[in-house]
């Protein structure tokens, strides 16, 4: 039996998504490196970006709060916070600009009950242990095969596929907060026709991590579900 860390199978499957992986993180740095030198011409910090966009839509009773972190930004529905880190709540650039919108874009999904963004908050749970958890029982229930068969195994297979289906079901709710957000930002007049085409590079380019973290879940879900069945296929 290959041992499971040195199967090429796991390089030919794994590697496409980590490649993809390694530009979109590239691509959304360099984005934020270089959009965070362009001031908008309205000057508003991201902070306030937030707060514009929540207001007109009748939002007041989200708050928006700094957080540490670099790129940390996000909505919490739970509590009703957006929070900002430093590079985004204070800075009124183009980026920030881009960023504190897209996460007001969540607060937006919450307020109309947006079923993708519903259906991720309550696999939050699910997720935070599975992700960790099904990979350990995977790969116990792997090494037992011969003694106990592959039921262990495709336990942690199941277990571990609630990350794909979170990750998978990330990428409408990312998406369409980035919509909300473009169209907002232009609307309001927060920025001009002229800086979007910086809006549109920074959350495009955000958006290609959310398809890379989809990849690599899915990647590693089909890799588990070959070796089960090659493993079946060698008992039988």
């Amino acid at each position: 039996m290959i041992p499971l860390f040195y199967n090429p199978t796991f390089l030919i499957i794994s590697l496409p998504a980590l490649l993809l992986a390694m530009w979109a993180q590239w691509r959304v740095q360099s984005a934020f490196r270089k959009y965070s030198q362009v001031r908008t011409w309205s000057g508003l910090r991201g902070a306030e970006v937030a707060r514009r966009v929540l207001d007109l839509n009748g939002l007041y009773n989200v708050s928006v709060e700094p957080v540490q972190g670099m790129l940390s930004d996000h909505y919490d529905p739970r509590h009703k916070v957006l929070r900002l880190s430093p590079d985004v709540y204070g800075s009124n650039s183009v980026a920030a600009a881009g960023i504190a919108a897209h996460e007001a874009g969540h607060a937006l999904q919450d307020q109309e009950g947006y079923m993708a963004l519903q259906m991720r908050s309550a696999m939050v749970p699910a997720v935070q242990i599975g992700s960790w958890l099904g990979p350990i029982i995977f790969m116990a229930g792997y090494f037992m095969m011969p003694i106990m068969g592959t039921s262990l195994a495709w336990v942690g297979v199941a277990v571990f596929a609630a990350s794909a289906v979170f990750a998978l079901l990330t990428l409408p709710v990312e998406f369409d907060a980035s919509r909300r957000a473009k169209e907002v930002l232009l609307s309001s007049g927060i920025v001009s026709q002229q800086e979007m085409g910086g809006v549109n590079s920074i959350l495009n380019a955000a958006a290609m991590t959310y398809v890379a973290a989809a990849a690599q879940a899915v990647s590693t879900l089909l890799y588990y579900v070959m070796l089960l069945g090659g493993g079946s296929r060698r008992r039988s």
